[in-house]
């Protein structure tokens, strides 16, 4: 994705490192709020803070941000299980990507959701309160292709593939797509029949229909252009293969495993001091350190002389010829 690439380069420095942290501090503030909510029988998230656009409308522009914060559960079992999952979820695709990526990946998911919100209320009226299902639903689409082995355990006791529930996903998306598609040419026919079976008994409708496929684009338009761009280099393949066995190894010895061409332990990890204030290693695109952080260096065996990377800008740099 050579756009891509360009992007980072010249905006890469705004990317927000670790977002999900972020991410998951707004769910649980999100929750917090549901919980007085069940106390107090005041819903402060519908009344000020949903994606209601008869409301932004009307001068409420703080919507438009203030949404996000809604979690992924409401159930006081599985709200915890929820936030491990998707933050293990999203540390996993910043870990594969990059910041830059990720953040990109994120926040158009959620710039889509408020497209298609506005779609709705400005094509039939309806203030349809779109929340962060999609936006979770595309991190974890996005983490079944990106790591289709690893297992999880079906309501705690199945161990099942990651690639077989993003599969009965996606099938549910495109029949709820389809299916309320198909109740509005039913609708507009006259096929009460139809519009009947479709809209009553199986719950399709035109407004999700349209919220599920504007919602997703950043899903579709990241994963079509991600597999149809330049091929993969073998150190991506090795590092690919190393997470089929995710819970047997570390994620440094993953890490280390999948560079491993060219490169030995003893090699990666010698003293060289040339960086400024003592430090061993340094990022050649963004300058960091190990001094900043709990960061991974690895040098590349595809750039030509000994340009090291931190684990964001591994996978993401373009190679030095």
């Amino acid at each position: 994705m050579n756009f891509m690439r360009k992007l980072e380069r010249k905006y890469g420095k705004y990317a927000i490192p670790n977002l999900m942290n972020y991410i998951i501090v707004l769910y649980i503030i999100g929750y917090v709020l549901y919980i007085s909510q069940q106390l107090t029988g005041i819903d402060l998230y519908s009344t000020f803070l949903s994606l209601n656009f008869k409301m932004i409308m009307r001068g409420q522009v703080w919507r438009l941000v203030t949404y996000i914060i809604q979690p992924p559960s409401t159930s006081i079992i599985f709200i915890f299980f929820a936030l491990y999952f998707y933050y293990m979820i999203g540390t996993s695709l910043e870990r594969l990507w990059g910041s830059f990526k990720f953040n990109v990946y994120f926040f158009s998911g959620v710039i889509l959701n408020i497209i298609a919100a506005l779609i709705i209320y400005l094509i039939w009226g309806v203030s349809m309160e779109l929340n962060t299902y999609f936006i979770n639903l595309a991190l974890f689409m996005a983490f079944a292709v990106e790591f289709p082995d690893m297992e999880v355990l079906l309501f705690f006791i199945i161990p099942i593939k990651i690639k077989w529930l993003g599969i009965l996903d996606a099938i549910f998306l495109v029949a709820e797509i389809i299916g309320g598609y198909a109740a509005l040419i039913a609708y507009n026919t006259g096929n009460s029949v139809l519009f009947m079976r479709l809209y009553l008994n199986f719950g399709f409708e035109w407004f999700s229909a349209t919220a599920a496929l504007v919602a997703m684009l950043n899903f579709f338009i990241f994963m079509f252009l991600y597999k149809k761009g330049p091929g993969k280099s073998k150190t991506q393949k090795n590092f690919r293969k190393a997470t089929k066995n995710f819970n047997k190894t570390s994620f440094n010895e993953r890490f280390y495993n999948a560079n491993s061409e060219k490169t030995n332990w003893e090699d990666a990890n010698s003293y060289r001091p040339i960086n400024p204030g003592g430090a061993r290693h340094r990022c050649a695109i963004c300058g960091r350190t190990e001094k900043d952080g709990d960061l991974i260096f690895r040098y590349c065996s595809k750039c030509n002389g000994n340009y090291e990377y931190c684990q964001d800008h591994l996978y993401t740099h373009v190679h030095v010829k």
